[in-house]
């Protein structure tokens, strides 16, 4: 299973503007989440080249890291355990009911499309403290 991937978003419907990769940015923003609550996979932090210390030093953006590390795919194996069960609640359900880009797409209405959004550290730090509300609401249900 995965829970996404930018050629996913980068077909069909994709402005014809805008470059392939936009259409991972909303991954990328939540993976850089993910990497800055410790909530990323073995698969990362037991690597020789730890680019998580990039993103967390905000070197690199998450969409970045997802393209160099995660071959522009987002899967189960870049998360640790309890960072796979929020992902599967709030990221993809198994009904596949996505409350993050709900989210996403409200922050960023201003927009248009989710792809436009511009993938800095400023919006990043839109999108960052709702994850974190989502996340601390999950942790207390």
């Amino acid at each position: 299973m995965t829970y996404d991937k930018i050629d996913w978003h980068s077909r069909n419907n994709f402005p014809p503007e805008l470059h392939p990769e936009n259409g991972g940015t909303h991954i990328g923003m939540f993976l850089a989440w993910m990497i800055n609550n410790d909530l990323i996979g073995a698969l990362h932090t037991e690597s020789p080249v730890r680019l998580i210390e990039k993103v967390k030093d905000r070197l690199m953006t998450g969409r970045d890291f997802l393209i160099k590390e995660c071959d522009s795919k987002f899967w189960p194996e870049d998360l640790n355990e309890e960072g796979n069960l929020f992902a599967n609640f709030y990221y993809s359900d198994e009904n596949g009911y996505r409350q993050y880009i709900d989210d996403y797409t409200e922050v960023f209405n201003k927009y248009g499309t989710l792809y436009h959004v511009e993938d800095n550290r400023e919006n990043y730090d839109l999108i960052a403290p709702i994850i974190t509300k989502r996340y601390s609401e999950w942790k207390n249900r």
